[in-house]
């Protein structure tokens, strides 16, 4: 018989939870250890030696992810930024980073406050949303990586990542090594898209947020097929040693099983809210890209300025809690310019304060409509 390709959905509720070795059991177990007996001097069992090096439950959720994302090797970290300092360690002094001029503050506040003057690199930011001719012009010698999320944060602009990556594939032919294209996928999810198929060199998303799904654990993972890549961030990872507890990879393990089934949710009620907003006179500008459950807008001044009313709006929503953080089962609202991208006040990446940025959650549409219309009523 011919084997098929599993579709996502079956990978979703599948891969990384396949029933316990030992015991058979389907939930996966959480190896709650710091570290493993080991049958003689220097004779580790299965590899397992520190729990900072392995754990089975990590292992699982590194599987799952792989799969999910069509690559070869998963990594986990204790957060999304964690896993940004380790893909940013993959550049050394005299390199340039290449980044999408829109990205979320704790990237941006990472790269310029940390590993920018740590390391001796320069940054470069780029509208890539503009088209491949704009990476074309930024791109050089010293580029070692391109670095964009899709859709953006928090404008939600797209990045065609194909365009992307065969015009980093083209300049390299001209001469010099070839910059890695770094994606981070958070907004959009595997669900969604994967970038690695598309010719990205590395994946990583906050699990935190739609992977995780539940708003109860703080995670980041990265997936790449380059298997030089793979062994340095495997290094790195290990090194540095920001890697995430059992409990928490098992929490994102158990949120991928539902990733499909949340994702058609988010898309649903964010394309609802996305129409009325739009329908709306008081509403100067709406930002959705079509997918996922991120929606952005600009309320229009009636009486009042936009940024007061940003922040009236904000203040006003019931189901929408405010906070920081997107991709829960729950509907979130926030300011990013006085949130979660104060770190890029000042600069060119600097987001209007009138903006307001929605994770449009998987409650009813109706009531969070409703919520919306009343918190608009109150501003």
């Amino acid at each position: 018989m011919q084997e098929r390709e599993p579709s996502f959905e079956t990978l979703a509720v599948h891969a990384g939870a396949e029933p316990d070795e030992l015991t058979g059991a389907v939930a996966p177990p959480i190896y709650q250890t710091s570290t493993y007996a080991q049958d003689g001097v220097g004779k580790p069992r299965d590899g397992y030696e520190y729990a900072r090096s392995q754990n089975p439950t990590r292992e699982r959720l590194e599987r799952a992810i792989a799969a999910l994302e069509g690559g070869r090797h998963g990594f986990a970290f204790a957060s999304g930024s964690a896993a940004t300092a380790a893909i940013a360690e993959l550049t050394g002094p005299g390199d340039e980073i290449v980044v999408g001029d829109d990205v979320y503050g704790g990237t941006y506040r990472y790269l310029e406050r940390v590993r920018k003057p740590g390391a001796g690199i320069t940054t470069t930011y780029v509208d890539l949303a503009a088209g491949p001719d704009a990476l074309w012009e930024a791109l050089s010698e010293r580029t070692r990586l391109v670095w964009f999320e899709t859709p953006t944060n928090p404008l939600l602009k797209l990045v065609d990542i194909a365009a992307m990556a065969e015009t980093v594939a083209r300049r390299a032919t001209q001469g010099g090594r070839r910059a890695l294209v770094v994606v981070d996928n958070t907004f959009a999810s595997p669900a969604n898209q994967r970038p690695l198929t598309l010719g990205a060199d590395i994946v990583f998303h906050s699990a935190t947020k739609y992977l995780g799904g539940h708003s109860d654990t703080i995670l980041g993972v990265a997936v790449t097929s380059d298997d030089a890549v793979a062994e340095r961030l495997r290094f790195l990872q290990n090194a540095m040693g920001a890697v995430p507890g059992p409990q928490d990879c098992f929490l994102v393990l158990r949120g991928l099983r539902t990733l499909h089934l949340r994702m058609e949710r988010h898309t649903a009620n964010a394309r609802a809210i996305c129409e009325w907003l739009q329908a709306r006179d008081d509403v100067a500008w709406v930002s959705y890209p079509g997918f996922g459950g991120m929606v952005s807008f600009v309320p229009a001044a009636t009486g009042r300025p936009p940024g007061e009313r940003a922040t009236a709006i904000a203040e006003a929503t019931r189901l929408f809690t405010l906070a920081e953080s997107l991709g829960g089962i729950e509907s979130l609202i926030e300011v990013p310019a006085a949130m979660t991208h104060m770190s890029v006040a000042g600069s060119p990446l600097e987001v209007d304060p009138a903006l307001v940025r929605l994770s449009v959650g998987i409650e009813g549409i109706d009531d969070l409509i409703a919520d919306l219309a009343n918190a608009f009523a109150a501003a």
